[in-house]
C-alpha cells in the first residue's frame, strides 16, 4: 500500500508541477501586463511617448486617483450611461486604463486617438491643473505625465488595445 500511496503522491506532485508550468507559460512576461486578458484584450499596438511636460514634484498616488475620480464624475454627470470605463491600476496608480463599455464606442484605434484629443480638453478644467499655466500644445499624454502616470492603455474591450508607455521627465 505504501508504494501505491507514493505513486499517487508522485503523480499528484507531477500534476501540480504541470499546472504551475502551464500557468507560468500563460502569464505575461513580467508582471507589468497582468491586466491584459482581464480588463482588455491582448495589446495590439505599443507606443512610447516621450512626455514634453515634467512630472510635478507632488504628483503621487492620491493625485492620480483624484484625477481618475474627477474624469469618472464628468461621465456620470451626463444624462446617458458612461461610454467607457476609466480607472487607475498599479501599486501607485501609475497605470491608466480606458475601456469601452458599449460596442461601437472607440471601435477603432483612430477613434481611440480622437477620444484622447477630447480628453485633453476635458482634463484641462479639472482640479489639480492650472489651465492657464498649461502649454496649449500639451496632449492628454502630457497631462498624464504631469501627474506621474507611466502607462495608458485604451481598448474597445473586444479586439484591440493600444498601450502608451510614457517616458516621464524629472
Amino acid at each position: 500500500m505504501t508504494r501505491l500511496a507514493d505513486a499517487r503522491a508522485s503523480l499528484f506532485a507531477g500534476f501540480v508541477l504541470a499546472l504551475v508550468l502551464v500557468a507560468l507559460a500563460a502569464a505575461p512576461v513580467g508582471a507589468e501586463d497582468r491586466h491584459e486578458g482581464y480588463y482588455y484584450p491582448e495589446v495590439t499596438t505599443r507606443e512610447t511617448y516621450p512626455a514634453r511636460a515634467p512630472t510635478l514634484p507632488d504628483s503621487d498616488r492620491l493625485r492620480r486617483i483624484s484625477f481618475v475620480v474627477a474624469l469618472a464624475q464628468q461621465q456620470s454627470n451626463r444624462p446617458y450611461p458612461p461610454r467607457w470605463a476609466i480607472f487607475a491600476k498599479g501599486a501607485e496608480a501609475e497605470k491608466l486604463l480606458i475601456v469601452a463599455m458599449q460596442d461601437g464606442v472607440i471601435a477603432t484605434e483612430y477613434q481611440a486617438r480622437a477620444m484622447l484629443a477630447l480628453l485633453t480638453a476635458a482634463s484641462r478644467g479639472l482640479p489639480g491643473f492650472d489651465a492657464e499655466a498649461l502649454d496649449e500644445n500639451y496632449t492628454f499624454l502630457d497631462l498624464l505625465a504631469i501627474m506621474g502616470f507611466e502607462r495608458l492603455t485604451v481598448s474597445n474591450g473586444r479586439d484591440y488595445a493600444i498601450q502608451f508607455d510614457i517616458e516621464l521627465q524629472q
